[in-house]
């Protein structure tokens, strides 16, 4: 055998699976194709899942449960099969998929496994950039290779991915392919205080990451399309000396299917920072009798005269998911009355009416003397009128309503369709994200949460609703 073809140990492997969620289905079937100086050498063999399999995978694959009930389960091919991966880089189409799914076989088992994993898919993006469709029937096709038995059965497509690997070594250079597989497959070299291990079990997955420095400060929150390469791209050689890798202790992420997932659990990990701070500040200042919750919004109140009134109401006495009547979202009051001010100026109202010029009644408002302002505090402008701009002004701020009767499922699936992330919204609040339709059930039978408004979580939730990009089930009102 050419050497060139296994300059390491190599062990081509494909799974079926009962489905394509990690923690609930099992694999029902393993192919590995082992390759090193010694040649290649084939195994294959069924698994029993000891759950029923779906009269769709059957389907896909002519496995049935009558064929996999004489079948070992998975803890008896464990110590076997580890032997056979040991000391071997794991080659994988999709490579997430079949190593995930080892992965949690393994650690129901109390087996932490760790294997390098090369993609046949990124592999042939890096090898082919002139193309865009790298699925394992389309390389087949592209490539002119036979298919030795059944599409969809585990040892089958080992043997493609074998195949695959040969042609591509007789279509390119040796030193082509192992350049190409040292991007996809090296290691960073990590900073000398972060644990080797905090990067193995990183998925090439939507989500968000935090890095945490001494006793869990939090240094860094980013979301991503794909979390490891994100993160293994700070720890480059240009990047390696900066303050940033010299204080992290710890990485930590949150999984998410799509967009809107991984935006929720970067506000979610960047909170983790709010609260500590919040935490600290509470505890310096216990007793003063502070707000502890500055959040606030402006409402309307009806003047005598016909005109309109801001007025400032907080969190902690109005039930924002609720209310219907509110403009702008502010930390504080002085956050409020700032943009208030910026509101007045860029739409020539009176200080006076909304309560910004502490001067007496009678005579012009602050704004007037600096001609900012049209006059109704010297009667120049009608209230009536002052109030249907001030309406103006406001309607490009104001909170939207929450436009269902009730609750709403927003619906995520990853590109390999392997994560379903179902997010439950009340009235803006996210409530849970489940990964399954029991869940969801569990979630509406336990009712309402007492979860507060967040007004981050509002501005993503209604800009995804509003730009139309992901699913939506509207629920039936949780009972009173």
């Amino acid at each position: 055998m050419n050497p060139a073809l296994a300059p390491e140990p190599l062990v081509f492997v494909d799974l079926e699976t009962s489905g394509a969620n990690f923690a609930n289905d099992r694999i029902i079937e393993i192919g590995l194709l082992e390759v090193d100086g010694r040649g290649a050498r084939e195994w294959s063999v069924l698994v029993n899942p000891e759950t029923p399999v779906s009269s769709f995978i059957t389907g896909l694959t002519g496995i049935d449960d009558a064929m996999l009930c004489s079948a070992p389960p998975f803890r008896q091919l464990a110590p076997y099969l580890l032997e056979k991966l040991r000391g071997k880089l794991l080659v994988a189409h999709n490579a997430r998929f079949d190593y995930g799914f080892l992965k949690c076989e393994f650690k129901r088992l109390g087996i932490d496994f760790r294997s390098p994993t090369l993609c046949t898919v990124k592999l042939s993006r890096k090898l082919f950039p002139q193309h865009h469709r790298h699925n394992l029937d389309t390389l087949v096709a592209r490539h002119g290779l036979s298919v030795a038995g059944s599409r969809h059965r585990a040892l089958a497509d080992a043997r493609l991915l074998w195949d695959l690997w040969q042609c591509w070594h007789g279509q390119l250079a040796a030193e082509t392919i192992q350049q190409a597989v040292a991007n996809i497959v090296g290691r960073p070299e990590l900073p000398e205080q972060l644990d080797a291990t905090a990067i193995d079990d990183l998925p090439e997955a939507a989500g968000a990451y935090a890095f945490y420095g001494e006793e869990g400060r939090l240094l860094l929150v980013r979301r991503a399309t794909n979390i490891r390469q994100q993160v293994l791209a700070y720890f480059t050689a240009a990047k390696r000396e900066t303050p940033l890798l010299r204080d992290i202790r710890r990485i930590d992420w949150r999984e998410a299917a799509g967009e809107l997932g991984a935006r929720l659990h970067e506000l979610e990990l960047a909170r983790s920072r709010a609260g500590a701070e919040h935490d600290a500040a509470g505890d310096a200042g216990a007793g003063s009798g502070e707000v502890t919750n500055q959040l606030c919004s402006w409402r309307l109140r009806p003047a005598i005269n016909g005109d309109s009134c801001p007025q400032l109401v907080f969190a902690d006495d109005t039930d924002f998911a609720v209310a219907d009547d509110l403009f702008g979202i502010y930390s504080s009051r002085r956050d409020a009355l700032r943009n208030l001010r910026k509101l007045a100026d860029a739409h020539r109202l009176c200080y006076k009416q909304l309560g910004l010029d502490e001067g007496g009644r009678n005579g012009a408002c602050a704004a007037y003397k600096q001609k900012s302002c049209r006059g109704v505090c010297i009667g120049k402008e009608t209230a009536v009128l002052h109030a249907a701009r001030v309406m103006t002004a406001l309607a490009r701020i104001k909170l939207k309503p929450w436009p269902y009767k009730g609750p709403l499922a927003l619906l995520e699936r990853d590109e390999f369709g392997m994560r379903e992330d179902i997010h439950l919204v009340d009235r803006w609040r996210l409530m849970a994200t489940v990964h399954n339709e029991e869940a969801l059930q569990a979630c509406l039978d336990d009712g309402p949460s007492g979860k507060r408004f967040d007004p981050d979580a509002y501005r993503v939730i209604s800009r995804f609703l509003q730009a139309g990009k992901i699913g939506i089930r509207p629920l039936p009102p949780f009972s009173p």
